[in-house]
């Protein structure tokens, strides 16, 4: 169901026919504020299981952008459509690998930098127009010169307009919902770092707990310890004993029930571990307020702690605070207030980065579709930011029933951040968006795998949980039934 907004955008870019089913000849392609640097034929095994016709461009939106995307065209057995997809971090790179994927499926596919090279945010220093290509403006300029390219490669414009990302990917996909709800038609946002201001003082707030006082520090290798003694208290909850934990918010878990009782070991937590470990469940807390700023990581996470509580602090935070928000390279994380400089950091962002408008009534107004999914052992981004959001979006909306038609968000148990974990966190949520865009087929469970395909389990959407019927093998997603906690 394309916007009228998309449909004019792409109607009125000059494609004339003579480009149709020509590859090179896409080099002469004239569009607003873009060079084409490159259109060139990709025969099948040269970087790819697909023939294609590969375009490169750069965008110039701004006197200070430079934006480069790649757009990548099937030869033959296209299915109609376009994915575009996300990046992760601070980006500065075009996303190959998941463009490889959509191509493998028939897609026309297309990535972005978001206007820089490089993983650090040091971009961002006195170049305030890259930082809104970073937030928003290259993923929307790219989807509208990817649109064209493809119009003028196939004769006509694609059928649907999907949009596949995790992570920094996930954030960008509800921005582009929020900010530009004419642009797809079906978007997959993947544990979205949506509240980028949140996240980074999250991980900022996990640096000081293991690194104020070294005596804090959690070694990797008493990781074990304390996951071991989060299943032993919390597996069986769901009435399954199988190593996962279907919903860990009911999970009440207390790290002081491994505390050691004299010094130290390798098989227990001293007293200032202890508190360490709660402050990584507990969240990033306003001092002043005891409010929380950002969830913390559930029970269920502790296996890739280092991650957020590694010997240093966590990078993609780190990075927001020394260069966007305080402008200082030489910054040093131990000396962030959590109630000052946070309330200093979200105004300095104000909505830039941050994807937090729940008001999606103008995307699902056109009939757009928004799949949403997040594991609940993720070790980066707290899986109760989609939580939140997702009840953020369905109190605006008036309930959540009234976004069931257009909006689902499914928790993965056991999955890790975007993926890895102890859980089944192979599945296909473009699949579940496509039958649902093209078929009317809202996703009512969503069959999930481990790597070795052993095992599979259902996702089911939000609240709903998967519940064991009581007999068959727990390894058989077919055992397993959606209901309600």
């Amino acid at each position: 169901m394309r916007s009228s907004l998309t449909f004019l955008v792409i109607s009125c870019t000059p494609v004339a026919p003579l480009f149709a089913g020509s590859c090179e000849a896409l080099a002469n392609l004239s569009l607003p504020q873009t060079t084409i640097t490159s259109a060139q034929s990709v025969a099948a095994g040269a970087g790819s299981s697909v023939a294609h016709c590969r375009v490169a461009a750069t965008l110039r939106p701004s006197s200070d952008s430079d934006i480069k995307i790649e757009v990548w065209m099937p030869v033959s057995g296209w299915n109609g459509k376009y994915q575009a997809v996300g990046n992760g971090g601070w980006s500065g790179s075009i996303a190959t690998g998941a463009m490889r994927a959509a191509l493998a499926e028939g897609y026309a596919t297309s990535s972005t930098d978001t206007g820089h090279e490089g993983a650090s945010a040091s971009f961002a220093l006195g170049h305030p127009e890259k930082l809104v290509d970073y937030a928003y403006r290259s993923e929307h300029e790219m989807t509208v010169k990817a649109k064209a390219i493809i119009q003028a490669f196939y004769g006509n414009a694609p059928k649907y307009a999907y949009w596949n990302g995790c992570s920094a990917g996930g954030k960008q996909a509800l921005k582009e919902a929020q900010k530009f709800p004419g642009d797809f038609d079906g978007i997959v946002a993947g544990a979205p770092g949506n509240d980028w201001t949140g996240r980074a003082t999250y991980s900022m707030w996990v640096a000081q707990a293991m690194h104020k006082d070294e005596a804090r520090y959690i070694p990797p290798e008493k990781y074990t310890v304390i996951h071991r003694a989060v299943l032993d208290a919390c597996d069986s909850l769901d009435g399954v004993k199988d190593g996962l934990i279907a919903d860990p918010t009911r999970c009440h878990f207390d790290p002081k029930t491994v505390e050691c009782k004299n010094g130290d070991g390798p098989e227990c937590l001293t007293a200032p571990q202890v508190e360490a470990a709660r402050k990584i469940y507990s969240g990033a807390i306003n001092p002043r307020t005891n409010q929380q700023i950002f969830p913390g990581l559930e029970p269920g996470s502790e296996l890739r702690w280092e991650v957020l509580a590694g010997p240093r602090a966590f990078a993609i935070g780190d990075d927001f605070f020394k260069f966007v928000v305080f402008k200082d390279p030489k910054w040093d994380y131990k000396k962030l207030n959590f109630d000052s400089d946070i309330a200093l950091a979200e105004q300095i962002d104000n909505g830039l980065i941050d994807a937090k408008d729940p008001n999606l009534k103008p995307f699902f107004g056109h009939g757009g579709k928004l799949i949403q999914y997040h594991g609940w052992s993720d070790w980066q981004i707290s899986p109760l930011n989609s939580v939140h959001y997702y009840e953020a979006v369905a109190e605006t909306a008036g309930s959540k029933s009234k976004i069931q038609d257009s909006y689902r968000l499914f928790m993965v148990p056991g999955m890790g951040h975007c993926g890895g974990g102890e859980g089944p966190n192979r599945f296909d949520m473009v699949g579940a968006l496509d039958e649902w865009i093209e078929h009317g087929q809202a996703p009512e469970r969503i069959i999930a795998s481990t790597p070795d395909r052993k095992t599979t389990r259902p996702l089911c959407p939000y609240p709903q949980i998967a519940k064991y019927k009581g007999s068959g093998s727990t390894d058989a997603a077919e055992n397993f039934t959606c209901a309600l906690p």
